[in-house]
């Protein structure tokens, strides 16, 4: 299949803002090139700056879409056209400019393997990507990865701010359900932390992606991959539930965690963008919750909820 790759280049404030109009078009994978974030990088050495080079502050960031060129193509091209010019109304001051060019798979799965190097997250997190070589440390938690054509590097805030999460809530024996899976990192990442976990998600890409990454950190006896409806192919109640999409979707699902949630268990939204934020929140509040934490980073915020009638923490 082709792939048509479309690039925004939209001022750096604006970058959640157009991940999240990509996001919101079911587009399978989403590459963000933004200098700073590069820059923060190499200078805390995580980085190395002879993988790069000059890195070049220009107050503008590129994120990338990427949609099959399939008949929905036309479609979603005039939805993400909207979304941009009704961005621009209410941002006027913002540089956006989009263009697009067609890619072979191939080169589709290649392109951003430049910009995905070993990162530690949290504090015993190592996120490898399947070409890079590391030297672990005592301790470290190391996640090998090949994200392929799915989201979830583990670079981007939103699966950030989950890894982090899920480190201090993750207990040995617990079951973790996680919706809309991607390449699979947060379910591996629970699984290594002694959870036994369901992880979903409606793209057959995904699904191949989750699996083939779940074989590759040998977790496969603790980590089931399923493709469907996300919370309906679910039976059973979770300790843990986490949905790292975007604001709408996580809205619909909240009706669902009546039944996939244990009484004592934790919610993890994630994937939501500052502006969707209160939406969210009231939201959770009306489903039955209580926000235990918001924490933000880089503009997009995770939610950690539990039920409002229980008591222990």
């Amino acid at each position: 299949m082709d792939w048509r790759e479309v690039a925004v280049t939209v001022s750096s404030e604006g970058e959640e803002a157009v991940a999240d109009l990509f996001y919101q078009l079911g587009c399978p994978g989403v590459s963000v090139e933004d200098p700073e974030l590069l820059l923060k990088y190499m200078e805390s050495g995580e980085w190395d700056y002879h993988a790069f080079g000059e890195v070049e502050l220009t107050g503008t960031t590129v994120v990338k879409g990427y949609f099959p060129e399939d008949d929905e193509l036309t479609d979603k091209y005039e939805k993400l056209d909207l979304g941009i010019r009704e961005l621009l109304q209410r941002f006027p001051n913002w540089v956006v400019q989009a263009k697009g060019i067609s890619l072979k798979e191939e080169d589709w799965a290649t392109a951003w393997k430049a910009y995905f190097k070993p990162l530690r997250i949290g504090k015993n997190f190592l996120i490898k990507p399947t070409w890079e070589p590391v030297n672990p440390l005592e301790g470290d938690i190391v996640l090998e990865l090949d994200p392929g054509m799915a989201f979830g590097t583990g670079t981007h805030p939103t699966t950030t701010l989950c890894l982090k999460a899920l480190e201090h809530m993750v207990k040995p024996g617990q079951t973790v359900f996680d919706l809309g899976t991607g390449s699979g990192i947060l379910a591996i990442a629970a699984a290594k932390l002694g959870a036994k976990v369901e992880a979903v998600d409606l793209d057959s890409v995904a699904i191949k992606v989750a699996q083939e990454n779940v074989d590759l950190n040998g977790v496969k006896d603790r980590v089931r991959v399923l493709r469907g409806d996300l919370g309906t192919v679910l039976t059973g109640q979770a300790d843990i539930v986490i949905a790292n999409i975007i604001a709408d979707v996580i809205l619909t699902l909240l009706p669902d965690l009546n039944r996939l949630l244990r009484p004592e268990g934790e919610f993890l939204a994630s994937g939501i963008i500052e502006h969707r934020a209160a939406d969210l929140e009231d939201g959770l509040k009306e489903a039955g919750f209580e926000i235990l934490e918001r924490i933000e980073d880089s503009g997009w915020i995770l939610f950690r909820a539990r039920w409002a009638n229980n008591e222990s923490v």
